[in-house]
C-alpha cells in the first residue's frame, strides 16, 4: 500500500456538527497515523541487510499493524489470572464458546479467529471494520521476563486492555496491571464473579481498588463489575401433588454494564484510540531501529578504534627515527576518525578529521599531555642513543600511543552518534564519561580522580574555577 492509498469508505448519516468536528478530527489523526506507520515501514525495509536481519520480527509487526489500521480492525485484549474467569468473560461477550487464544503464536488474525460480531461497532467509514477480543495466557501461568514480554507485546498492540479480577488485587496481579498501566493505553478493570459477593462487599472492594490500590492509576468511571458465568442457584419447585423438587441452574452471564462502557468508548473514540495505538505502535519501532542501528554501529565502532589503537601502539612503538613516530600516531588517529565517520554514515575528509582530533586532543588537555611527554622522553631518548633505545622505550611509548587514540576514538564516536555534534555536550564532559567507564581493574583507574580535578580547571580563564561546558 502507498503512501497515498487511503481506505475504501462508506457513507454515513449526517451527524451533528459537534460529532462532525469530532469525526473530522479523529479521521485526520487517523491519516496521519497510517502515514507514520508506512514511512516507519519504509525506513525498516531500507535499512542495510545487517540491520534488517535484526529487525525481521519488527518488520513483521509493523507490517500486521499497517493491515490492521487500514481495515480498522480495533484489538481488546484481556488480561487476568486464570482463576478469575477471563475466558469466560470473552465467552460471555461474545454470546458462545470460543476457543482460547495463547498469544504465543504471534499477532495474525488467525490466532483469535473470532470477532465480536455481537458487540455492534464498526469504526467509522471503514468497511472492513470488525472488534476482535483477544485472551492472553493467564499472568500466574507464565512467570519471569517471559510473562513481561509477552505482557508488554500484546499491551502494544491493543486499543484497549481489559484487566480481570475477581477480589482485591494480589502481588501478582498488581505487578502486572501496574506493568501494562505503563504503556499509556485505556484500560478497564473488571471485578468479574459479582455474584459471589453482597451489595456492601462490593462496594467495599470498589472502595479499595479506586481508593487506594489503583488511585491515580485507573479512573473510577473505568471499574466495573460483571458475572461472566454465575455460580449455580437452587430452584425449588412445587409439583402439582404438593411435593418439592428442586433443580440447579446457573443464570445467565451478566456482562451488560461492562459491554456498555466498552461501546461507549468505542463510539465516542474508536478512530481516535485506533490512530494513537498505531502512532505509538509505530514510534516505539522508530526507536527500535535507532538502537538496533546504535547497537551495531557501537560495535563495528569498538573493532575500528581497537584496531587503529592497537595499530599505533606498535607503529609508534617501534618507529626509532624521533618525531617521525608522534607524525605517524598523529595521522593514525586522523585515519581512524575517517573510518569511523564511515561507519556512522557521516562523510568527513581528512581535514574535518585532523580539526577533530586536535579539538578532542585540546579538550583532553592533561589526559593527552601524559601521553605526549612520553612520546617526547622516547623521541630524546632514541635521539641520544641514534635509536638504539627503541627496543626500551617501545612498550610505555606504545602503550601510551595506544591509550591516547582509544579516547580519541571514543570521543570521536559519541560525536559521530550524535550527527557529526556534541548533542549538547561539552568535549570535556564527553571524555568524563569516557573515564567513568575505565573499568576498575585498569590502570588508569588509580588517575581518573586527578584527571577530573585537571578537567575542571579552565587554563583560560582569567580565575581558575569550574570549567564552562
Amino acid at each position: 500500500m502507498s503512501d497515498t492509498d487511503t481506505p475504501n469508505v462508506t457513507g454515513n448519516s449526517e451527524p451533528s456538527s459537534t460529532e462532525s468536528l469530532n469525526d473530522n478530527r479523529q479521521f485526520a489523526n487517523y491519516r496521519e497515523a497510517l502515514r507514520s506507520v508506512q514511512v516507519t515501514l519504509e525506513k525498516l525495509r531500507a535499512c542495510p541487510e545487517d540491520e534488517r536481519q535484526e529487525m525481521l520480527a519488527d518488520i513483521t509487526r509493523l507490517s500486521d499493524m499497517q493491515e490492521k489500521l487500514t481495515k480498522g480492525r480495533i484489538e481488546i485484549v484481556v488480561f487476568g489470572e486464570i482463576s478469575t474467569g477471563k475466558s469466560a468473560l470473552i465467552n460471555a461477550l461474545i454470546g458462545r464458546e470460543v476457543t482460547s487464544v495463547n498469544v504465543q503464536g504471534g499477532w495474525t488474525r488467525e490466532v483469535w479467529g473470532t470477532t465480536w460480531d455481537g458487540c455492534g461497532y464498526r469504526v467509522p467509514g471503514l468497511e472492513e471494520s470488525e472488534v476482535v477480543l483477544v485472551d492472553t495466557p493467564g499472568i500466574n501461568e507464565v512467570q519471569g521476563v517471559d510473562r513481561r514480554q509477552m505482557a508488554d507485546d500484546a499491551a502494544r498492540r491493543a486499543d484497549l486492555l481489559l484487566f480481570v479480577t475477581d477480589s482485591d488485587l494480589n502481588d501478582v496481579e498488581y505487578s502486572a496491571l501496574l506493568e501494562l498501566a505503563a504503556v499509556q493505553k485505556p484500560m478497564l478493570v473488571v471485578l468479574n464473579k459479582k455474584d459471589l459477593y453482597s451489595a456492601g462487599d462490593r462496594e467495599r472492594i470498589l472502595q479499595v481498588l479506586q481508593n487506594e490500590r489503583l488511585f491515580g492509576t485507573v479512573r473510577p468511571e473505568d471499574f466495573v463489575m460483571a458475572a461472566a458465568q454465575p455460580r449455580l442457584v437452587e430452584y425449588v419447585y412445587e409439583e402439582r401433588n404438593g411435593s418439592e423438587r428442586s433443580e440447579w441452574q446457573q443464570p445467565a452471564p451478566d456482562v451488560s454494564d461492562l459491554k456498555a462502557r466498552i461501546i461507549e468508548i468505542l463510539d465516542r473514540e474508536g478512530k481516535g484510540l485506533l490512530a494513537l495505538n498505531a502512532a505509538m505502535f509505530a514510534a516505539d519501532k522508530s526507536d527500535r531501529v535507532k538502537s538496533v542501528r546504535i547497537h551495531l554501529r557501537r560495535r563495528y565502532a569498538q573493532q575500528v578504534i581497537w584496531s587503529f589503537a592497537s595499530f599505533k601502539a606498535i607503529v609508534v612503538g617501534v618507529t626509532f627515527v624521533p618525531l617521525l613516530d608522534i607524525l605517524s600516531g598523529f595521522t593514525i588517529d586522523v585515519m581512524m576518525i575517517v573510518a569511523l565517520s564511515q561507519v556512522y554514515g557521516i562523510r568527513f575528509s581528512m581535514n574535518n578529521a585532523r580539526e577533530l582530533v586536535w579539538s578532542i586532543l585540546k579538550s583532553a588537555g592533561w589526559v593527552a599531555g601524559m601521553s605526549y611527554a612520553m612520546d617526547v622522553m622516547a623521541m630524546g631518548l632514541k635521539a641520544l642513543s641514534f635509536g638504539l633505545a627503541t627496543p626500551l622505550t617501545a612498550v610505555p611509548q606504545g602503550a601510551a600511543a595506544g591509550w591516547t587514540s582509544y579516547l580519541v576514538g571514543r570521543a570521536a564516536e559519541y560525536y559521530f552518534q550524535h550527527g557529526g555534534s556534541w548533542g549538547g555536550e561539552s568535549p570535556k564532559a564527553v571524555i568524563r564519561q569516557i573515564l567513568a567507564d575505565v573499568d576498575k581493574t585498569s590502570v588508569l583507574n588509580g588517575l581518573k580522580d586527578e584527571i577530573r580535578k585537571k578537567l575542571s580547571i579552565n587554563r583560560h580563564a582569567k580565575t581558575e574555577g569550574p570549567s564552562t561546558p
